[in-house]
């Protein structure tokens, strides 16, 4: 059952991916923040 764990992580990736593409104001902070925050839930980076 380790999928619901990876859930988090990867919705925030696709989420930070989706605003780099259409950004407006300041998505770009919120952006790299949930990039940032799905590498390291994936465990890519310890």
């Amino acid at each position: 059952m380790h999928l619901t764990t990876h859930i988090q992580p990867i919705v925030a990736l696709l989420a930070g991916i989706l605003i780099l593409i259409m950004p407006r104001f300041l998505n770009f902070i919120v952006a790299i923040y949930l990039i940032f925050i799905g590498i390291v839930g994936l465990g890519l980076i310890h």
